[in-house]
């Protein structure tokens, strides 16, 4: 598959999804950002805004196995992994998967676990493995984490931690829709029977597999490494920052820079894509000091100047990309 075939693909994708959910274009881009660059998405937002609707709709238009897991206080880790249980026919253990083992796993309102179940997911969302007991169970593949929390600032919700964090290539947030687009979503809804819309899968297993691997494909100029190094150094140098982006983080930027420009239908990165993806990628990665918290410092602010003080290098289009 080329850049074009699967930018192609992925407009068909994001399409019918739209055909589905009421929300912004750029929110639908964050998840394709995600399921393009083999990560892991993060969605916060208030109950009600279409959180699920949007991850169900994800998997069935890439026509892959769909598997939710309600965070509750009460969640155990092995609810989510799965556990051993004796079977008295054989007279032997044997492992009974958890619902971690599909295609597309939505993490419903992760916050509301305590750590340790939230913790259950990590192996899963970094290695694409769960270890039960000494013995290690690979995943499905493709294999993606959607996961949805609400607000911190909501009773009954626990804090991810920021191990955990890192580990989702973006977050994003849905949002309230325009007062046009809530009157289209209930003309949308008197239009159908159904209380819950569907989508039609667009794409199988297989195009997905090869729709992540172009993304390698995509040229990225040395002067471009150099602007994503400098970006990620200036978050650890902002005084507003305790913690700044990880080398990971800064490999997760120059991941989904290329899997932006495979969106726009280029085999090459420019320093609009890093623009576009360094506020989903990079905010959410910053730990910021008790005086910045204090003084309702946005981790998005911050990203936002440090890109407005990294100058932006000039980069040839190298590629045969339309």
């Amino acid at each position: 598959m080329d850049v074009t075939e699967a930018s192609d693909s992925c407009e068909a994708i994001l399409s019918e999804v739209a055909d589905g959910v009421v929300a912004d274009e750029r929110f639908l881009e964050d998840i394709m950002l995600g399921i393009l660059a083999r990560g892991n998405v993060l969605i916060e937002d208030v109950p009600g805004t279409g959180k699920t609707l949007t991850a169900n709709l994800f998997a069935t238009a890439l026509g892959l196995s769909f598997s939710r897991v309600q965070f509750t206080p009460d969640l155990l880790p092995a609810d989510v992994t799965g556990t051993h249980v004796y079977d008295e026919v054989e007279g032997s253990f044997e492992f009974r998967e958890g619902p971690v083992f599909a295609q597309v796993v939505l993490g419903d309102e992760i916050n509301r676990a305590p750590p340790k179940t939230q913790a259950a997911l990590l192996e899963a969302m970094a290695e694409h493995q769960v270890t039960a007991e000494g013995t290690t169970h690979d995943l499905p593949e493709p294999f993606f984490v959607l996961a949805t929390q609400n607000p911190v600032e909501q009773e009954g919700t626990f804090p991810l931690p920021e191990a955990q964090v890192d580990r989702f290539l973006v977050k994003t947030s849905l949002g309230y829709p325009e007062r046009d687009a809530e009157r289209r979503l209930l003309s949308r809804r008197l239009g159908r029977a159904e209380q819950v819309p569907t989508a039609e899968q667009v794409v199988d297993p297989e195009a997905v597999r090869a729709l992540q691997s172009v993304p390698e494909t995509v040229h990225v100029d040395e002067d471009l490494q150099g602007y994503m190094t400098d970006i990620a150094r200036a978050t650890r140098e902002d005084p507003r920052v305790e913690v700044g982006v990880s080398p990971r983080g800064t490999q997760r930027l120059l991941e989904s820079a290329r899997a932006h420009a495979v969106l726009a239908g280029r085999d090459f990165a420019t320093p609009d894509d890093v623009k576009r993806v360094a506020r989903p990628v990079l905010a959410h990665r910053l730990v910021l000091t008790a005086k910045a918290s204090v003084e309702d410092v946005d981790a998005t602010t911050v990203v936002d100047d440090v890109l407005d003080d990294i100058a932006v290098p000039t980069v040839a289009e190298a590629g045969t990309g339309r």
